[in-house]
């Protein structure tokens, strides 16, 4: 099934324009998206597969089956929530029957933690990506020998200059792991490679060192300490780093470079919009989908303020979020049997009508 047949086949209850153009925080390049609510046919609704949502191949255009949208709503899960205070010039079909939904009984003290929680979402997000673009990673994938520490004097140096001052290859090397001391080997070398010494490293991608067997009476050269938490460290920084470049969107990246404050600004403008909505949840009792601080809004995703700056005013406002729902009189959570008994008429109303 697909969104045309929601369409062909009078299955909506509900469609809007939805995002930027609703929050009225669109630019001239903002994709136009479209949330909708649907219900199954009686018989696929009946059958053995149930099909909670219906989207594009780019999430551009999501649908929600009736039974789903309310499971979400009833978690205060926000953009369900934002379906039931669309502005009247984004909507694009109403059932009469959707009218049924009524903000009033969703809202409660758990969007608290929906609104709140999906903002520090997006705070975590745009840190991660600040990390990212600020501390790039070569391409190169570094090696457990560039994590391997030798002793001299009294104090340690890195391995690989201290082989390349003495003319010595890793693979005439030969290790032994010393008792009770974790990843701290004896080393040993061997100019002829007489002896069979396997190296520290038997592959260039192996992720640890490897062990010789040393004939006795055969004296060390030093201690070698293997970082191995570093390296493990390293490689999962190196996978996250390489996964991001290969799947992130190239617009907004260039965006965020262009204006040069490192942080992806559209996860900080949903932040505050977040904010903001879950304070007029606790202190309006309701949803105001179109944002009336556009300006601000906009001026953070064109990168006018610096990144620290907006980490300290967001950190206000989850204090004023947090005290503003301490406050108030909402109930916890939406009544999950008010919820049920709601979709069960709509549902049974809808098909009587077929």
């Amino acid at each position: 099934m697909t969104i045309e047949d929601l369409r062909n086949n009078n299955l909506l209850l509900f469609e809007s324009i939805a995002g930027s153009n609703a929050y009225g925080t669109n630019i001239a390049t903002s994709d136009q998206d479209l949330k909708g609510v649907f219900v199954l046919p009686r018989d696929h609704y009946y059958g053995m597969e149930y099909l909670p949502q219906i989207s594009d191949a780019r999430n551009d255009e999501v649908y929600y089956e009736l039974g789903r949208f309310a499971e979400l709503l009833a978690v205060c899960n926000p953009n369900m929530l934002e379906l039931l205070a669309m502005p009247e010039d984004c909507i694009q079909h109403k059932h009469p029957l959707f009218d049924l939904f009524r903000p009033e009984d969703f809202i409660s003290k758990l969007c608290e933690q929906t609104f709140a929680g999906f903002a520090v979402a997006q705070i975590k997000k745009a840190r991660g990506l600040n990390k990212k673009i600020a501390n790039p990673m070569d391409k190169r994938r570094k090696s457990v020998l560039e994590f391997c520490y030798v002793i001299e004097g009294h104090g340690s140096r890195a391995l690989l200059p201290w082989l390349a001052e003495r003319n010595w290859k890793q693979e005439l090397c030969g290790l032994v792991a010393i008792s009770h001391m974790r990843e701290t080997y004896a080393l040993f070398y061997d100019e002829t490679g007489e002896q069979g010494f396997k190296g520290i490293l038997r592959k260039e991608k192996s992720d640890t060192v490897v062990l010789s067997s040393v004939a006795k009476g055969l004296e060390k050269v030093t201690v070698l300490s293997f970082n191995k938490d570093g390296y493990s460290a390293y490689c999962k920084s190196y996978k996250e780093y390489w996964d991001w470049v290969a799947k992130r969107n190239e617009a907004r990246y260039k965006n965020t470079v262009a204006h040069g404050k490192n942080y992806d600004t559209k996860n900080m403008l949903h932040t505050f919009r977040l904010l903001d909505m879950a304070k007029e949840i606790a202190t309006e009792n309701k949803i105001n989908v179109r944002r009336p601080n556009r300006d601000f809004l906009l001026d953070i995703r064109r990168g006018i303020f610096d990144y620290d700056d907006l980490l300290e005013q967001a950190d206000q406002r989850l204090k004023e979020v947090k005290l503003a729902f301490g406050e108030c009189a909402l109930p916890d959570r939406p009544d999950k049997q008010v919820v049920e008994d709601l979709v069960v008429r709509i549902r049974k109303a809808f098909y009587a009508g077929r």
